[in-house]
C-alpha cells in the first residue's frame, strides 16, 4: 500500500481510540458523575450523534478545500475534543466535549475512504479502505485496552489526556506523508451533483443496512465491561485483556472483508452481515461461562468488522464519482447512527427490558434487519441489470 494510505491509518488509529475508549472506563466515569452505566453510555450515542451531524456539514463546508488541508484540520479538532473531555468538571461538560470530538470523525473517514481508493488501482480498493480501518482496529486491538488498564490506575482523565497526545502524533504523520495535490479533482463537482447523487435509491439503501447492520455490533460492544463482570463474573482488570482479544478479532476481520470485497462486493455484503447476525445469536448463551464468552468475542470482532469495507465500498459505487466524497461521509455518519441506535437500544434493554444478558439477542435482530434490507438492494441490482438487457 502507497506510504499515503498507511498515513492515514495512524489518523484512524487516534480517532478510533477515542471512539471506543469509553467502553473500557464505562463504570468509573459512571462513578465519578454519578449517574447511572445506562446514562454513561449515552455518552457513547451523544458522540455518535454528532459524527450524523457532523459528518454531513463539515464535508459540504470544506468541500473546495485540499484534501490534505481538511485532514489536518479535522485531526486538530480531534486533539482539542480530547483535552476538552480531560478536563470536564461534570457529566454535561464531558458530553459537550465527547460531541465536540465526534464532529471530527465522519468527515475524517469519508474523505480518508475517498483519498485512499484514489491512490490504488480499481481491483484494490477495498483493501485500501480496509487498510485504513486497519487504524480503527488497532485503536481496538491496543489503544482501547491500554485504555482502560490506564484509566483503572491513574483515573479515566488521564485515559483522554494520552488519546489527545496520539491526536499531536498522528497530526505530524499526516503533515508529513499525505501528498498535497491528492483530490484536487472532487472541488469540481457542483453542489447539486453531489446531493442528487446521494439521493438515489441503492444510496440510500446502502445507509439503510449500514446502520442496521452496525446497530447489532453496538448493542452489546457498547456495555461490554459490565456484561463480563456482571454476567459472565470477570472481575474489572480482566477487561483490558479481553478487550485486547476483541481487538485481534476486529483486526482479522477488517482485513478478510477487504480481501472478500475485492473479490465480490454483493456476495461480500451478504455473507459478513450473515456472519454477524449468528455470532451475536451464538453470543448469548457464552455469556454464562467464562471460555465460550472470550471466544465468542473474538468472533463477534471478526465478524463486525468484517463487514466495514464492503458496507463502504457499497454506497462508493452507487453514488459514483460525482457523489462519493458526500456519500462517503454520510456512509460514515451511519455507522455512528448505528451506534448511537445500539447503545440506545442496549439501554432500553437493561433498563426496561430483560436486562444485560439478553443484549446479543436484541442486537441480532438488529443486523438481521441490515442483512433483509443488502438483499432487497442486491434484488433491485438484478432486476436493474436484467431491463437493460431488454432494452438493448
Amino acid at each position: 500500500m502507497p506510504i499515503a494510505v498507511l498515513a492515514l491509518t495512524a489518523g484512524a488509529f487516534g480517532i478510533g481510540t477515542t471512539e471506543f475508549i469509553i467502553m473500557g472506563l464505562l463504570v468509573q466515569v459512571a462513578e465519578e458523575m454519578q449517574v447511572s452505566i445506562s446514562m454513561a453510555g449515552l455518552l457513547i450515542s451523544g458522540y455518535a450523534l454528532g459524527v450524523f451531524v457532523g459528518a454531513p456539514l463539515l464535508t459540504l463546508a470544506s468541500r473546495r478545500m485540499p484534501r490534505k488541508i481538511v485532514l489536518l484540520a479535522l485531526m486538530a479538532i480531534f486533539t482539542l475534543g480530547n483535552i476538552a473531555c480531560a478536563l470536564a468538571p461534570d457529566y454535561a461538560s464531558l458530553m459537550a466535549a465527547r460531541v465536540l470530538t465526534s464532529l471530527a470523525h465522519g468527515t475524517f473517514f469519508g474523505v480518508g475512504s475517498v483519498v485512499a481508493t484514489g491512490l490504488v488501482p480499481e481491483d484494490k480498493r477495498a483493501s485500501a479502505i480496509a487498510t485504513m480501518f486497519t487504524g480503527l482496529t488497532v485503536a481496538t486491538l491496543l489503544g482501547v485496552p491500554f485504555g482502560a488498564w490506564l484509566g483503572l490506575e491513574l483515573g479515566w482523565r488521564a485515559t483522554f489526556w494520552a488519546v489527545a497526545a496520539i491526536g499531536v502524533a498522528a497530526f505530524a504523520i499526516l503533515a508529513v506523508f499525505v501528498p498535497a495535490h491528492v483530490g484536487r479533482d472532487d472541488a469540481s463537482t457542483p453542489l447539486r451533483e453531489e446531493v442528487r447523487a446521494v439521493a438515489r435509491p441503492q444510496v440510500l439503501l446502502g445507509f439503510a443496512m449500514t446502520v442496521l447492520g452496525f446497530a447489532g455490533l453496538f448493542t452489546v460492544f457498547t456495555y461490554v465491561q459490565p456484561i463480563l463482570t456482571r454476567v459472565t463474573g470477570f472481575s474489572e482488570a480482566a477487561v483490558s485483556p479481553i478487550l485486547l482479544v476483541f481487538g485481534a478479532g476486529l483486526a482479522v476481520g477488517n482485513i478478510w472483508g477487504g480481501k472478500l470485497a475485492d473479490r465480490g462486493l454483493g456476495r461480500s455484503l451478504i455473507l459478513t452481515l450473515a456472519g454477524l447476525a449468528a455470532v451475536l445469536v451464538l453470543l448469548a448463551p457464552a455469556l454464562w461461562s467464562k471460555i465460550p464468552a472470550v471466544a465468542m468475542l473474538a468472533a463477534l470482532g471478526v465478524a463486525a468488522f468484517a463487514t466495514v469495507a464492503p458496507l463502504q465500498l457499497r454506497v462508493l459505487e452507487k453514488a459514483g464519482l460525482a457523489g462519493r466524497n458526500l456519500a462517503s461521509s454520510l456512509n460514515i455518519a451511519a455507522f455512528n447512527l448505528g451506534n448511537a441506535l445500539g447503545a440506545w437500544i442496549g439501554g432500553v434493554t437493561i433498563d426496561h427490558g430483560p436486562g444485560l444478558a439478553a443484549l446479543p439477542l436484541a442486537a441480532a435482530a438488529l443486523t438481521g434487519a441490515g442483512l433483509v434490507v443488502a438483499l432487497i438492494s442486491l434484488r433491485l441490482d438484478g432486476a436493474g441489470r436484467r431491463a437493460v438487457k431488454l432494452a438493448a
